[in-house]
């Protein structure tokens, strides 16, 4: 004779999974929604670059663990039998399909996102600034026209390439707008595995600059995803002697 099985006997277990799964879900999608409120109040530009530079791809992936947690939670909400046997099965399984599914959003926030966000931050840094003495766009100076406005030691980071300065002037008050965005730190795309996961690793001087004469630095770049390094030479400005210019205008 088939033994028999009360159908509700686990439904206090259900019903706490389903609800823990909902919770999870709506806390998910509470974090993706206050960071796209937060960033659609922060004004400029600028500030909207930095602030998805910094937070947006850690957001995303804290929102996928706590979704993730939630979907665990759900798979496990319709249980009817249980032994010894099927909670190890079902925590196996569970924990399993989890990482899966977080390691393929990982790599997808890791290596493919990248480029998607890098055409928005392109577009935020180039929109053109207004100025706030005219109300009319400003003009961004390209780099020959921008080291008047620098100081001696900006320059000298971005000959580094540790940092690089966008100058906006307004050519009708000469208010200007100097901004400053990482410089090496961004990776860009692979010639190998066309991931954006090149970068530099380091640099070395080849030939110091001088007053009248460039120099020429080495930057060494690897893939952190398929190893491929490459190296290339790059030319560095001569030292020229700037006068002493206006502080900067943020």
């Amino acid at each position: 004779m088939e033994e028999y099985v009360d159908p509700h006997k686990y439904d206090a277990w259900n019903n706490l999974a389903l609800n823990l799964a909902l919770g999870f879900w709506a806390l998910g999608i509470l974090i993706i929604l206050g960071y796209i409120i937060r960033l659609s109040t922060i004004g400029g530009s600028k500030n909207k670059y930095d602030y998805i530079n910094r937070h947006e791809i850690k957001v995303l992936w804290v929102a996928t663990i706590v979704l993730v947690i939630g979907g665990c939670f759900f798979v496990n909400a319709n249980v009817v039998e249980l032994t010894t046997l099927w909670i190890f099965v079902r925590v196996f399984t569970t924990i399993m399909m989890g990482i899966l599914v977080a390691v393929v959003i990982q790599n997808l926030l890791k290596f493919y996102y990248p480029f998607f966000i890098e055409r928005r931050l392109k577009v935020l840094r180039y929109k053109p600034r207004i100025s706030p003495k005219t109300g009319k766009p400003m003009k961004l100076l390209s780099e020959e026209e921008e080291d008047v406005h620098l100081d001696e030691g900006m320059i000298a980071e971005e000959n580094v390439f540790s940092v690089d300065y966008d100058v906006w002037l307004d050519e009708e008050t000469g208010y200007k707008q100097i901004e400053k965005y990482a410089g090496h730190l961004h990776a860009i795309q692979c010639p190998e595995c066309n991931y954006q996961t090149f970068k530099i690793n380091r640099e070395e001087i080849i030939k110091q600059p001088t007053a009248t004469e460039e120099g020429e630095i080495m930057k060494h770049y690897v893939c952190s995803y398929c190893g491929y390094k490459a190296r290339k030479t790059v030319a560095l400005k001569a030292q020229v002697k700037l006068e002493e210019s206006s502080p900067a205008t943020a």
